[in-house]
């Protein structure tokens, strides 16, 4: 697919932050597979809803991930890379996920550049960090 980048020169691709997953399943993932998860997401565990709005557009956007919480701390892991939904909660320094029926405010975004070691984080997070970057955010009390 001549024009479209590879995993290497993707924008996502940031220092620190490199996309594990080709760039052609992310592709996939946005026009397929978040479509059919989409309704199920709000129901389904370990999955929840980023609501982040848009740099430049100022539109409203929902974004499924995969959240994992240690107290006040929420983490998402960035297989992906430094995709929008990052970009634009970085900059408005705050967004909301729906976790099941809860919604949490979370404020003080921050990305942890793969390697990263930080006992402050839920275990499953500690663990994508040794070969991913780690988006990581405060829970407003």
């Amino acid at each position: 697919m001549a024009g479209r980048p590879s995993r290497s020169n993707h924008p996502n691709n940031a220092p620190g932050v490199p996309m594990i997953f080709p760039a052609w399943f992310e592709r996939l993932q946005i026009k397929y597979i978040n479509p059919l998860v989409r309704p199920l997401s709000k129901r389904m565990p370990g999955l929840g809803v980023i609501t982040h709005r848009g740099r430049t557009s100022g539109k409203d956007y929902e974004t499924i991930v995969t959240p994992y919480r240690k107290g006040s701390v929420l983490a998402i892991g960035l297989a992906h890379g430094k995709t929008n939904w990052v970009k634009n909660v970085l900059a408005a320094g705050e967004a909301d996920i729906r976790i099941g029926g809860s919604t949490f405010h979370l404020v003080q975004p921050r990305v942890l550049p793969a390697g990263t070691v930080d006992p402050s984080l839920p275990k499953t997070a500690r663990i994508i960090a040794k070969r991913s970057g780690v988006f990581v955010a405060d829970i407003a009390g």
